[in-house]
């Protein structure tokens, strides 16, 4: 293994698929000679032209429309949109076209597309670029939706996203793209819809998400001196959900706590909690505490927007409001 960013993964994963398969393709704003909004495209315009890195203009609903006719027609297209934010232009091609086409046309049609969306709070971009929207997509039948949190599992995930024959929203909280990590320099899949057990323990199990996952381990680690062994569960994946691995963990555990950036207010923690509490609440020993972000919009102020961003901290108060 190499040590790579998350960034550089992404990259990798589009470079040998697009190597694997010529029906995979790019569009999207800047994809082509500028290598992306946030650089996961650098230096594929230049080995695979313009045909197969498509700069697209500012339309999202066009990029999210040609996507959709593109994989219906057979194509593998990765589609780009700059900011999970502008996917409100292009409601309708995606919720109700790509999502649905499978359905009614009885399986004579697939939607291998991917549709990669950066998201999150964090570098001060306001309440119109920071929004963390997963919890959208989770209701949608049709997609869906991964959410990596490191390296390895963001190339593995987005080649098993473009091999997918479904459409999948691959979403990358913008902080993570510097994060490293050790990642395979060969070509591997991660199963969608597969949890990882980020770290093990016995007193509490954190469901996190994206970046959160991070700040679940260190709450962990400052769990431990107070005699609190904290097991951490990344889904990678809210849709397909893995609900065998959360209650599993639970039902070792006896107590949850879930943790996520988007508003806590009706987002992805409020179904895991609504799940948990119909499956196992036998095993439950405390209520489910929820983390997440205040219900308003992101603050532009940096004091303000971290203090709008859920920490360690607040991890760290759930996990003892439950003992």
């Amino acid at each position: 293994m190499s040590e790579k960013t998350y960034l550089q993964a992404l990259n990798e994963a589009l470079r040998q698929e697009m190597e694997r398969d010529e029906n995979v393709f790019i569009l999207g704003e800047d994809v082509g000679q500028f290598g992306g909004c946030f650089g996961v495209t650098q230096g594929l315009f230049e080995q695979f032209g313009e045909d197969r890195v498509m700069d697209t203009p500012i339309t999202e609903s066009a990029i999210v429309g040609a996507a959709t006719g593109a994989a219906a027609s057979g194509l593998r297209p990765v589609a780009e949109l700059m900011f999970v934010d502008f996917i409100g232009v292009s409601m309708d091609q995606l919720f109700n076209q790509a999502a649905k086409m499978r359905f009614m046309f009885g399986g004579k049609t697939t939607v291998p597309m991917t549709l990669r969306m950066p998201q999150g709070a964090g570098i001060g971009a306001a309440a119109q670029h920071s929004q963390c929207l997963e919890s959208w997509f989770m209701n949608i039948p049709g997609l869906k939706v991964a959410i990596p949190s490191s390296p390895y599992d963001a190339k593995g995930l987005l080649i098993s996203a473009i091999r997918d024959d479904n459409p999948v929203v691959f979403l990358e909280h913008k902080l993570l793209y510097g994060a490293s990590g050790e990642v395979p320099d060969e070509s591997y899949t991660i199963e969608i819809g597969k949890a990882d057990i980020k770290r093990e323990g016995g007193d509490v199990t954190i469901v996190a998400t994206a970046q959160m996952v991070y700040a679940a381990l260190e709450a962990a680690e400052k769990l431990k001196a107070d005699g609190i062994e904290a097991e951490v569960v990344d889904p990678r994946c809210l849709l397909p959900l893995d609900k065998d691995t959360i209650l599993e963990s639970v039902k070792k555990t006896h107590a949850l706590v879930v943790a996520h950036e988007a508003v806590q207010f009706a987002g992805p923690g409020a179904e895991i909690a609504a799940m948990v509490a119909e499956e196992a609440l036998d095993y439950l020993d405390a209520p489910v505490k929820r983390v997440g972000a205040p219900f308003c919009p992101v603050p532009f102020s940096p004091p303000l927007e971290q203090f709008y961003i859920p920490d360690a901290d607040n991890i760290i108060e759930a996990v003892k409001s439950l003992r």
